[in-house]
This record gives C-alpha cells, sequence and structure tokens, in this order.
C-alpha cells in the first residue's frame, strides 16, 4: 500500500519536468502527506494545471461525502470492477506528484518508518484515479493511488506498493483518451533498480509532524533484512 508519502520540490523543478503546466506562484510543500489532507495531483480533465485535491477518494455517488480514509489506495487488480472505481478508472486519471513514499519494515513489535525515492531525483509519479463529489453546487475533488504487487526494491518492506509512471510517454498516456484495455495494461509492477531506501524517523509515524528532520537518514539497525 501507499499509507503516506511527501512532496518537498521547488516551483522549478516542477516547470524543468513538466513544462506544460500553466504557470504556479507558489508550492505547499508537506514531508508528511497522510490520509484526508489536501497534495497535488495533473488530472485529464486539466492536464495543463496543477490541482490541490484531497487524497482518499469521496465517489460520486456517495450519500454523505465523507472521507473516511479508506480510499487512499486502489488495488491495480480488479480495479475495473469495483464500484468507487468502475467509472474514474475509464473517465477520471491522474498523476500523483511526489519525491517519495515511506514505508514500515516489521521487526518483532516495533515497526520502522523507510524512506523511499527514486535514485535519479526526479519527481515520482504515481497513477491515480480522481473522483468528484457535489454538495449542491460545491463540488469535493478527491483521488487515490493505484498499488500493484512490490518489486524487489521493495519487498523486503511490503508487498505492495504504488504504480510509478516513469517517464513522459507513459505519464501522457495515462491522462490521455484511452480503452480501458490499454489502460490497464499501463498499470505494471515497476521496473527494478529504480527506488532506493533508508530509514527514517519514527516521528514520521504522527501526520502532526511535519519537518525537514522526517527526510534525514538515520543508521540502520543490525541485522534488520
Amino acid at each position: 500500500m501507499c499509507g503516506r508519502y511527501s512532496f518537498v520540490v521547488s516551483i522549478e523543478k516542477i516547470k524543468q519536468e513538466f513544462p506544460d503546466l500553466e504557470a504556479m506562484e507558489n508550492i505547499r510543500v508537506s514531508y508528511n502527506i497522510a490520509p484526508t489532507q489536501h497534495a497535488y495531483v495533473i488530472t485529464n480533465e486539466k492536464p495543463d494545471k496543477l490541482q490541490y485535491l484531497i487524497w482518499g477518494l469521496v465517489p460520486h455517488w456517495s450519500n454523505d461525502g465523507k472521507n473516511s480514509g479508506k480510499l487512499i489506495n486502489a488495488r491495480r487488480e480488479g480495479i475495473e470492477v469495483k464500484p468507487s472505481f468502475r467509472l474514474p478508472i475509464r473517465k477520471r486519471r491522474c498523476l500523483v506528484l511526489a519525491d517519495s513514499f515511506y514505508e514500515w519494515k516489521t521487526v518483532g513489535n516495533q515497526k520502522i518508518p523507510y524512506r523511499i525515492l527514486p535514485k535519479n531525483g526526479k519527481i515520482m509519479t504515481f497513477a491515480g484515479l480522481w473522483d468528484v463529489w457535489y454538495d449542491g453546487n460545491y463540488a469535493v475533488k478527491s483521488f487515490t493511488i493505484i498499488t500493484t504487487a512490490a518489486n524487489r526494491d521493495v519487498s523486503n518492506l511490503h508487498d505492495r506498493m504504488p504504480v510509478i509512471l516513469n517517464n513522459k510517454k507513459q505519464q501522457d498516456a495515462w491522462l490521455a483518451d484511452l480503452p480501458l484495455e490499454e489502460s490497464l495494461e499501463i498499470l505494471n509492477t515497476p521496473p527494478e533498480g529504480l527506488l532506493k531506501m533508508y530509514r527514517v524517523s519514527d516521528k514520521l509515524n504522527s501526520p502532526k509532524n511535519n519537518s525537514h528532520d522526517l527526510h534525514q537518514e538515520l543508521p540502520e539497525q543490525p541485522s534488520l533484512f
């Protein structure tokens, strides 16, 4: 799964890697993005604009529009038939921007957090889905991150990981008006060798903590793996 991630990126870097986006005046960075918080995505509806949506999908058919945080991830397997995702996978796809994501290694009774990030230092782009729920004329837009089986880079920590679209061809295809079958073909386990990881502070466990020291590398515990 993907239960926490970070987005600490300059406007200059966003413009460099996504030159087609509209000009931005400022960016809200976060070292600890948690479910039900807002985060940056690029939707197929407005592929030239960076949008700030709520993490945790609220389906358009929801009775009350509440975000319980249960739909922060969408499993790749069977995504096309699940009620919450049937429409979004066909009509409402998005790119979720991150610089890293976090996962926990369970050792005995202890859960040790790790930061996982690209070796090349580029912005990470997760495959996502978005939806909109209306309260009268008020629109609530939200998103979920699609996950798949973990590759060897991540499998020592967890058996799931986000679908990472690591080049412009994949990103453009995901936002294009493709038939369902072609969209599903994009959702693969990322290749091995793209990512690196290191241990970080237990302070990450609380979403109230959001400071630069959450990205600081800590010494590895002996015989962890």
